[in-house]
């Protein structure tokens, strides 16, 4: 039901693509992050949710939106969207046609136990027979900690830093981590202030109901000793540049998945790495991949081959398909100025 063509994963049945990279005249987005989102579509079918950061991203386009599990028939072919855990808006794609149920999990976050993000609906497991799967951390040493360990990790950081009058700077990808992130810390220890790539996609989730603590443009202040008691939040891109020497003294973190290996710790130079990741770890995507049920999957990018060998041995048909998806949601080495 689903192939690759050198714009994307393509419907055949449907007639429409799944995340294209190249322009089609129909696609339906999984999700806001610039890998998976791009200008030039004829036409984007969305969920809901989503519909706030997408046209802030991407500007005019011609958007329509499903709620989620809301569902819809185009050419034969039954699709309907689902949560999947990562950002607002994220959603698994769920198709049937001639008996037949395929799912496109675009990027995911499958938690179990208390762990719960409120910035989006938590990953919702959809019964299918073939699921195509990403595998942005698909190695046996990626485990996440709970995300309550980590956010506490951040506030005592930026707590001691304020106690010695020093700006905390915390880089992290400006759609979903961000958010994340006001969401899960103590917004009481000081002021938080954001970078102009990240306030557009505050004010985006706030008009979707999501709540965020209050946050002031960096650009706005005049007074730079308001800094000092603060959390900066900021896009990788900004590292090193001269917008940094605005806050004199400073500590800066960084909060990625890819934290988890200290050589790429090291290779930024920051003063701390926290381990926040807005993707399934190995546990989450066996998980999800068993609460699919699915006798067939098809894996994309991140660390395919090793996930299509574990699934093999495991007696599942696994394959993968090769995509032009990144990692840039997470911060990694493809996150250049446009991510900011």
């Amino acid at each position: 039901m689903v192939v690759l063509r050198p714009q994307g994963l393509y419907c055949p049945p449907g007639d429409f693509y799944i995340d294209p990279w190249r322009p089609v005249d129909r696609a339906i987005i999984t999700h806001a992050h610039g890998d998976h989102a791009r200008t030039g579509h004829g036409h984007y079918l969305a969920a809901a949710p989503g519909e706030g950061v997408l046209r802030t991203r991407l500007g005019a386009i011609d958007l329509q939106t499903l709620a989620y599990g809301e569902a819809i028939d185009h050419h034969g072919v039954r699709v309907s969207l689902h949560p999947a855990g990562h950002v607002l808006g994220s959603a698994q794609i769920r198709l049937e046609h001639s008996g037949r149920v395929w799912v496109a999990s675009g990027d995911y976050k499958f938690m179990e136990g208390p762990d719960v993000d409120p910035t989006c609906p938590p990953f919702e497991p959809v019964r299918c027979d073939v699921f195509i799967t990403e595998s942005t951390f698909g190695l046996p040493i990626y485990r996440w900690q709970p995300q309550r360990e980590i956010f506490a990790g951040i506030d005592a950081w930026w707590r001691s830093n304020a106690e010695q009058g020093r700006t905390s700077v915390l880089f992290c990808y400006a759609f979903g981590k961000a958010q994340r992130i006001l969401a899960g810390i103590d917004a009481s220890i000081g002021p938080i202030f954001c970078h102009g790539a990240v306030e557009p996609l505050n004010r985006a989730y706030r008009k979707a109901g999501v709540a965020l603590p209050a946050t002031t443009p960096v650009s706005e202040v005049t007074d730079k000793t308001l800094f000092k008691p603060g959390l900066v939040l900021a896009p990788p891109s900004a590292a090193g540049s001269s917008w940094m020497k605005r806050f004199g003294e400073y500590s800066d973190g960084f909060a990625s998945g890819w934290m988890l290996l200290r050589g790429a710790r090291r290779r930024r130079g920051i003063d701390r790495g926290f381990v926040l990741s807005d993707h399934a770890d190995w546990p989450g995507l066996q998980a999800a991949i068993r609460a699919s049920g699915a006798e067939r999957v098809i894996v994309t990018h991140g660390q395919v081959a090793v996930l299509v060998r574990s699934l093999c041995e495991n007696g599942l048909d696994a394959e993968a398909f090769e995509t032009e998806y990144g990692d840039e949601a997470e911060g990694g080495p493809t996150v250049t100025a446009e991510a900011a």
